[in-house]
């Protein structure tokens, strides 16, 4: 394999404690709210990214019915290198062989980032949730910051879902 090609490979036991330490920079932990709950995504099966002999990316993602799954988190380390791009590849594949109909992705109205990642890569608008993350701070998950870095107030889930 080219030093510059990324790989991706299944979640193993050995990625568990780099997976953790790059959720809680990355994501504020592997705890993370969602759909009035509070889920932790290293439970769920997964897909790691290597780039140049070392970990860039995780993707961890969930069964959501008889054909449909969820992608309960994702995260680069090196940013526009493809990472994300990779992992989201390997799973529309691994999912479309399994027979899995759609892929569902909940994120937050300020994180405008991930909504054109997801609907460049042919996500689209599923479902708004209005208010779920001030419900979700005052129930399940009080470290919700209320505005992102980028000055927006974070407020509502908004899902995508992309139809395989």
């Amino acid at each position: 394999m080219r030093p510059d090609r990324i790989a991706v490979r299944p979640l193993e036991p050995d990625d568990v404690a780099w997976a953790s330490d790059a959720l809680a920079v990355e994501l504020g932990g592997r705890l993370q709210a969602r759909r009035s709950e509070l889920i932790d995504v290293l439970e769920d099966q997964g897909l790691v990214a290597w780039l140049a002999g070392r970990r860039v990316g995780l993707l961890t993602h969930r069964p959501d019915g008889p054909a449909r799954i969820e992608l309960s988190a994702l995260l680069a380390v090196d940013r526009g290198r493809g990472v994300g791009t990779a992992l989201v590849a390997e799973l529309v594949r691994g999912a479309g062989a399994a027979g899995i109909r759609a892929i569902r992705v909940t994120t937050t109205n300020d994180n405008l980032t991930a909504l054109a990642f997801y609907q460049r890569r042919g996500f689209r608008l599923a479902e708004l949730r209005a208010g779920a993350v001030d419900a979700s701070r005052r129930t399940i998950k009080p470290t919700i910051g209320e505005v992102a870095a980028n000055g927006l107030p974070i407020r509502d889930e908004l899902e995508l879902a992309l139809p395989l």
